[in-house]
């Protein structure tokens, strides 16, 4: 039961963070728990298959390769889970009456994304022990809630705007590319010092995710 909650409360800290972020108009529990249950179980079969299709189109043998190291973190992982969470912000929050402000974008994204980061956390910290949960409660997954974050800011616009496709995708690439980033520079750990980029990458997206959370507070439809 210990490991369960190793892996399970750096999840609800952020959850209700972000939960207490939302001042002026909160989503309904029960909904919130529904997106946060697709994001455990849905994305993540998404995920498992989309990884599997990618492996098997791209195939990188070499581990000591800078470009297939590149591929894999951009695409092969980075690309494959942010774009799962964001098919179920766009196909089931988004159209949901439910959302119904810009900072609904973080929430619902927030949400997806801790349910994602839950059931991997689990595996992680199961099949590596305490140590393991203990760096990914200050790593992996504030990482995974500042790209979804950061996706969260542009599809909470997108709903209220013309060009909603240009930023739902835009929401998707810039989750993307963190992650990305974050995942390549721990990915070529066979050159020495690297994993400073990795840290960097997550202080620079949890300091423009600040930014995204107060620029949606003060541009709320409820905040009068």
């Amino acid at each position: 039961m210990h490991l369960i909650f190793l892996a399970v409360a750096p999840v609800m800290v952020i959850v209700l963070y972000i939960y207490f972020k939302d001042k002026f108009e909160k989503e309904p529990i029960p909904f919130l728990f529904k997106n946060f249950l697709l994001g455990a179980f849905a994305s993540v079969l998404i995920t498992f298959v989309l990884s599997i299709v990618a492996s098997f189109i791209f195939q990188l043998p070499n581990d000591n390769s800078f470009i297939d190291q590149f591929i894999k973190a951009f695409i092969v992982v980075a690309l494959v889970e942010e774009f799962s969470k964001y098919l179920i912000v766009r196909y089931y929050a988004q159209t949901n009456k439910e959302f119904n402000e810009p900072f609904d974008g973080i929430v619902y994204a927030v949400m997806v994304s801790m349910g994602f980061a839950a059931l991997e956390n689990v595996l992680y910290v199961f099949q590596h022990g305490v140590e393991t949960g203990i760096t990914r409660a200050f790593t992996a997954v504030p990482a995974h809630a500042a790209f979804a974050i950061l996706m969260g800011y542009f599809m909470g616009k997108a709903k209220f705007s013309k060009n909603k496709i240009m930023l739902n995708l835009l929401g998707l690439f810039v989750a993307t590319v963190f992650h990305g980033a974050y995942d390549f520079f721990l990915f070529i750990n066979f050159i020495p010092g690297t994993v400073i980029g990795a840290f960097a990458s997550l202080i620079v997206g949890i300091i423009l995710s600040k930014k995204a959370i107060k620029r949606h507070q003060e541009s709320s439809n409820f905040n009068v």
